[in-house]
Parts: structure tokens; C-alpha cells; sequence
């Protein structure tokens, strides 16, 4: 559902950088498993989007490290997060 009211341009800006510095943090534990995400895009209304690399790509386990791990984390500490998406 997006937010009733899109993040505020001048704002976004730094919603990502604290969004990049959360994936940052999180990128050893998911590169042990021979994985990695990168930060695509945050959009207006909330939307993370990361791409999986490496063993992520194929894994059985993605869905739980996007849900229970990245978004997890990410709306705990950047309350702007309203979602987060795997891209190709």
C-alpha cells in the first residue's frame, strides 16, 4: 500500500543514505553466504528496491533474507521504509 503522503523531495535524498548505510551494515552477513544486495532505488512512497547477486540470485532462503532480515532491520531504523522489493 503506498503512503498516503510520498516522501518529501528535499527529504529523499537523505531517506536513501540512511536506507544505503542500513544495506551497508547488513552486506558481510548475506557476503559469507557467498550473496550480496546492492541498493537500486528508494521511491517516493516508501519503496526500497535491492537486486541479489551471487548465491542470492538462486536461493531458496531470498525471500526470508529480504522479509525477515533487510526490511526487517530497514523499518526499524529508517521509519520512511513502507516496503522492500527484490529487482532484476
Amino acid at each position: 500500500m503506498p503512503r498516503a503522503t510520498p516522501i518529501d523531495p528535499r527529504t529523499l535524498l537523505d531517506v536513501r543514505l540512511r536506507v544505503a548505510e542500513v544495506i551497508e551494515e547488513l552486506r558481510p552477513g548475506i557476503q559469507a553466504d557467498d550473496g550480496d544486495v546492492e541498493l537500486v532505488d528508494v521511491t517516493p512512497d516508501g519503496q526500497v528496491q535491492v537486486r541479489f547477486k551471487g548465491a542470492c540470485v538462486r536461493c531458496p532462503s531470498s525471500g526470508m533474507t529480504l522479509h525477515g532480515g533487510i526490511e526487517k532491520n530497514l523499518r526499524a531504523i529508517v521509519p520512511e521504509v513502507e516496503s522492500v522489493i527484490a529487482v532484476t
